[in-house]
């Protein structure tokens, strides 16, 4: 019989289920989107009974559309938005409310407080993460302060909590199973990297007991049985569990220190694998885990972009400069070569490295001829320009010569972008010929774990290379001109 392994990537738009066959190609995938749900103070909610009933439906439509036998299904890995956080009754399986989406920053004030009382420091220092609402401990403190009688019930032993693939276990394995894996644990915000346990004091600090905590499991390990909510005759075991940077960094196979990929989607998440001993770097980036596999811990630095993929968007949506972002490569190539306009897409204020929430976009270094052409290459270059940012502090925090970027998302079909971005790093930049990595590490790590897969399957991704052409005194002055249009809109 034919061995297929299940794997579902659980992201912050909706649900996709990915096959794959015993040689570790990708044969077929379905996906599902699910409600954002936000309110007037802005806050972001996802609701996690949609998710998981989402999740089984793609499962079953995906096995149906690529014609197999569900009885040859042998494995299911699982890949997840990260930080988005999930409280739960333990008796009924019940969210007590929706889940707090990673972007809701609902547990500002609660981090204000921490800070004030002195504790930002040394939660840094325990779980290499500034104190943030970003992460799940302010969120969770949260709903034990606000949602009613969550508190109470969680000090009975009633109250289960955890990130996106805690849930989706707990409901997979019909409530047997509370589990994370290392790589989810360590973007908690309560996960100690240098015990590699959830860390009392943190708890104590946040107001959430332990008895609340799932159990860690490596990322390669067992996470019980799914019979798929009934839907399968013979139970299938679950393997494979990483958040979903995670999976895109293993998929990749960045296997080893020093090999880092970038994925750009609507924003970005930078890692460089930096092995089995923690770098802490004061220079804007983290440190968290990239995965316990075969009983090894490897670490990771890693900087996250707030607007990459989105500036994209906001050319398409706001400005009505392209109708589609394929357009946006011809644009570029068609811009005045010695134009000098900068976008710094601080909409937000500015991420990795810089992290200044004050800070405002502008579009600066325009000239009388600047047009649209300029101004959409401006658009992919302030792209490239921040992914420079963070490779850049990885190179200077670890000492570690960078290679190559292995890089993945949909803006990596734009062969202008492409270019550009092995010019400013002046190394290669290798594009794979599959877009669904995060789906694709969490199936390797679960094929792997059962002996389906070998260490051969990371070989099968086939790769597009870009080598630097720019020359270096090019290079600088660009570089130079970016730093000094940053400048200009951060608030010292």
């Amino acid at each position: 019989m034919a061995k297929y392994i299940l794997s579902v990537d659980q992201s912050t738009q909706g649900t996709k289920a990915l096959l794959f066959d015993d040689q570790g190609r990708l044969l077929c995938r379905t996906d599902k989107p699910h409600r954002q749900i936000t309110d007037e103070h802005g806050w972001v909610e996802h609701d996690p009974e949609e998710i998981y009933a989402n999740t089984l439906q793609v499962i079953r439509e995906v096995t149906e559309k690529a014609g197999i036998d569900k009885k040859e299904l042998s494995v299911l890995g699982i890949s997840n938005q990260r930080e988005t956080s999930v409280c739960w009754n333990r008796e009924t399986g019940r969210p007590v409310c929706n889940a707090i989406v990673w972007q809701c920053a609902r547990g500002a004030a609660i981090c204000e407080e921490l800070e004030k009382a002195g504790y930002g420091k040394r939660v840094k220092q325990k779980t290499g993460i500034p104190l943030s609402p970003y992460f799940p401990a302010a969120k969770l403190a949260w709903i034990f302060r606000n949602v009613e009688g969550t508190a109470e019930k969680a000090r009975e032993g009633k109250i289960a909590v955890g990130t996106i693939d805690s849930w989706l276990i707990w409901q997979l394995t019909g409530g047997k199973r509370h589990q994370t894996d290392y790589s989810n644990a360590s973007r908690t915000q309560l996960f100690n990297l240098r015990t590699l346990a959830w860390d009392p004091e943190l708890l104590a600090i946040f107001g959430i007991p332990q008895e609340c905590m799932a159990t860690v499991t490596d990322s390669d390990g067992d996470f019980g049985e799914t019979d798929l909510d009934g839907w399968l005759d013979k139970p299938i075991p679950i393997r494979g569990v990483l958040g979903d940077s995670h999976g895109a960094l293993l998929g990749q196979g960045c296997l080893t220190p020093g090999m880092v990929k970038a994925t750009y989607g609507t924003g970005s998440s930078i890692m460089m694998n930096i092995g089995e001993e923690p770098v802490f770097s004061d220079l804007g980036i983290v440190t968290s885990l990239a995965w316990k596999i075969r009983g090894k811990v490897h670490y990771v630095l890693e900087g996250n972009i707030n607007y990459t993929g989105a500036v994209i968007t906001w050319l398409k949506d706001d400005l009505k400069l392209i109708d589609h972002p394929g357009e946006t490569e011809a644009l570029a190539r068609a811009a005045a070569e010695g134009d000098t306009t900068y976008l710094v897409p601080a909409f937000t204020g500015l991420g990795a490295p810089y992290w200044d929430s004050r800070a405002k976009a502008c579009l600066c270094g325009m000239t009388r001829t600047t047009g649209k052409n300029e101004v959409v290459r401006a658009a992919l270059d302030c792209i490239a320009y921040q992914i420079t940012d963070i490779v850049t502090a990885m190179r200077k925090s670890t000492k570690t010569p960078i290679r190559e970027l292995r890089v993945d998302g949909g803006p990596t079909r734009n062969g202008y972008l492409m270019q550009f971005q092995s010019d400013l790093l002046n190394i290669p930049v290798q594009v794979p010929d599959q877009e669904e990595l995060s789906g694709i590490g969490a199936a390797y790590a679960a094929g792997l774990s059962i002996g389906i897969y070998d260490e051969k399957v990371f070989s099968r991704l086939k790769r597009t290379g870009y080598q630097p052409v720019m020359d270096d005194a090019v290079r600088k002055d660009k570089l130079a001109g970016w730093q000094e249009a940053v400048n200009s809109v951060r608030v010292h």
